[in-house]
């Protein structure tokens, strides 16, 4: 039906999951969601992202990828032939379905309920009240952008920006801040209504841009909020960049990253696995001092500083 989001279904190894992750995006997808193969397989309670703590990588996995409502079938099974073809994956045994507005809008707001981010920041659905009317609150409605907080690699993110307000609401006071690969622009909000001069969010996909862009205006930041594709850093140094994409681009973007931090600046690496720490460590190693990283669910985030 013409009203209903598209969903593929693939089950795999904890091992094999990135891979199925990146050719799901690479096809277009617009989020990713894993889930224990041995549950139950009736998919209709899936989220977007899983609840904080949950544990995400298990023996067996259920991969679930969700597509525009604009995407045909025909469409899509193209796109996952041309996408499987560009980066060298065989196409596992996957099943299409269709997911209607209502479940979508119900299963989200099922699992998002307000979340602290430190001492003084919370992000809150728009509908319910500020658990704390001295905090800074970050206002989200449900949408389809990637990035809520509940997802371990955005909360560890959130969480560093807001470990900051312990002693001061506004600590980035003054401060240029980069979201490479936004998603839905939580990470460049939650930055400019704590305080930040400016900043710019960046994503390839469309409907993150869009997404964004809404959020920003839900916040009554979107005059300090440059969004575009990723040439519209080309010139900029900030004091924080964010990166919050997968193991691959971050390595393939250490050096144009490096060029977007300032001396002194601060650099996140998120979205990566454990495992992948190392090798990312040694690829940005020339330009950045690296901080002890930290782990949640299996997934890693990284801080380091510009030399």
């Amino acid at each position: 039906m013409k009203d209903d989001w598209l969903e593929v279904t693939a089950k795999t190894g904890k091992d094999t999951v990135e891979e199925l992750e990146n050719w799901f995006f690479e096809a277009g997808a617009l989020s990713v969601t894993l889930r224990d193969s041995d549950e139950d397989d009736d998919l209709s309670h899936a989220v977007l992202e899983p609840v904080p703590g949950e544990v995400r990588l298990w023996d067996a996995v259920t991969v679930v990828a969700l597509f525009s409502r604009e995407t045909t079938p025909e469409d899509l099974q193209n796109a996952l032939h041309l996408s499987a073809a560009v980066n060298g994956v065989t196409i596992p045994v996957y099943t299409m379905s269709t997911l209607g507005d209502q479940a979508w809008e119900r299963s989200w707001m099922d699992t998002f309920k307000p979340m602290q981010f430190g001492a003084g920041f919370w992000i809150c659905p728009t509908a319910q009240a500020a658990p704390d009317e001295h905090a800074v609150t970050l206002r989200l409605d449900p949408g389809l952008a990637f990035g809520t907080g509940t997802h371990a690699t955005t909360a560890q993110c959130l969480h560093w920006l807001g470990q900051h307000t312990n002693h001061s609401l506004k600590p980035f006071a003054g401060m240029q801040v980069v979201d490479y690969g936004c998603g839905s622009g939580v990470l460049a909000i939650a930055a400019l209504l704590l305080g930040a001069d400016h900043a710019w969010a960046v994503d390839i996909d469309e409907q993150a841009l869009s997404a964004s862009r809404s959020n920003a205006l839900q916040n009554g930041v979107l005059d300090q909020l440059s969004v575009g594709q990723p040439e519209l850093v080309s010139a900029i140094t900030a004091d924080i960049l964010m990166a919050n994409i997968l193991f691959k681009p971050l390595m393939e973007l250490a050096d144009k990253l490096a060029q977007n931090v300032k001396p002194g600046g601060r650099l996140l690496l998120s979205g990566i696995l454990a495992d992948q720490m190392d090798a990312l460590r040694m690829r940005y190693n020339a330009n950045f001092e690296f901080d002890p990283g930290q782990v949640q669910d299996g997934w890693a985030m990284m801080t380091a500083t510009r030399r």
